[in-house]
């Protein structure tokens, strides 16, 4: 059997509004599990705007129909004042995720901030942030978050020094191929990490003859039975714009007698034996770096 470790990451006001319900009820209608990483604090990602000063980001925007994709009401959050806290207005969503079953971690308390500042962050912002997601999805769930997730694969060592202080069964904070420890400064963290081990639907959509009408059969076609698969969509794109896109997918692969599973079901229960450091590397279809298994 074929084993996709499926995980969705919630980055925003709207995607948690719309995309967490709507994806809900595709697992419930077809008996699977999955893994969310919800960011719970202010929603500010229209202030990545700036960034369309740099022709990387403007291509990808231009290439993926930024606005039809994610709704301008997700471009524009926060750009003219704070944005709404998400863990305080949408609680009940969050909550109901959880009750179903589905593997609950923390991806952000603000989405934007970890984005765009990671690389001048110190310790104690680092941990701060971590402190105040997670407090809030204990808050909102009655249990601990049992894993994270940085936003955009922005992990450094500083990251993973500060995550280990805290009790998450393991992380997925970069892409890669298969389980492994993080080793920082020579030394093994003991908080697995399952990384990411295929694209997204905005690294290759428009590129290389990619369009909506063969996506789902160049993914299929990338999901290996004698491998590990870990697939992340996004509640604001496979939840809204792209719903019924992933729904065929999800629909062809599990006709085929595939399976899709949370991440922490990938985690071997015993001894993990495999070391390797993050490291930063930018890789097609992204802009900037991301953490890679190195």
């Amino acid at each position: 059997m074929t084993v996709v470790g499926l995980r969705i990451d919630v980055d925003t006001f709207r995607g948690t509004r719309l995309g967490v319900p709507a994806l809900c009820r595709v697992m419930e209608s077809n008996s699977f599990l999955t893994t969310f990483y919800f960011s719970v604090g202010p929603d500010n990602m229209g202030r990545h705007l700036w960034r369309l000063l740099k022709p990387s980001f403007l291509a990808k925007m231009l290439r993926s129909n930024a606005p039809g994709l994610y709704g301008w009401d997700i471009i524009l959050r926060g750009t003219f004042g704070p944005g709404p806290v998400i863990g305080n207005r949408l609680a009940g969503i969050i909550k109901q995720a959880s009750e179903a079953g589905h593997e609950i971690g923390l991806h952000a308390w603000d989405h934007y901030t970890w984005q765009a500042h990671v690389d001048t962050m110190d310790s104690e912002a680092i941990r701060r942030s971590i402190e105040q997601g997670a407090g809030m999805l204990a808050q909102i769930t009655g249990k601990p978050p049992v894993t994270s997730a940085v936003p955009s694969w922005k992990c450094n060592d500083l990251t993973l020094i500060e995550k280990s202080r805290f009790p998450f069964r393991f992380n997925s904070d970069c892409r890669g191929t298969d389980v492994f420890l993080p080793v920082v400064n020579g030394k093994m963290l003991n908080q697995p990490q399952v990384p990411v081990t295929l694209p997204t639907y905005d690294e290759v959509i428009g590129r290389n003859g990619i369009t909506d009408g063969n996506y789902n059969d160049y993914l299929l076609s990338l999901i290996k039975a004698d491998a590990m698969n870990v697939l992340t969509i996004h509640a604001e794109v496979e939840g809204i714009a792209k719903h019924q896109l992933f729904c065929e997918f999800a629909g062809k692969f599990l006709r085929s007698g595939g399976k899709f599973v949370p991440l922490g079901r990938l985690v071997p229960e015993g001894h993990i034996v495999k070391q390797a450091p993050v490291i930063k590397k930018e890789i097609s279809g992204r802009e900037g770096w991301v953490a890679v298994q190195g």
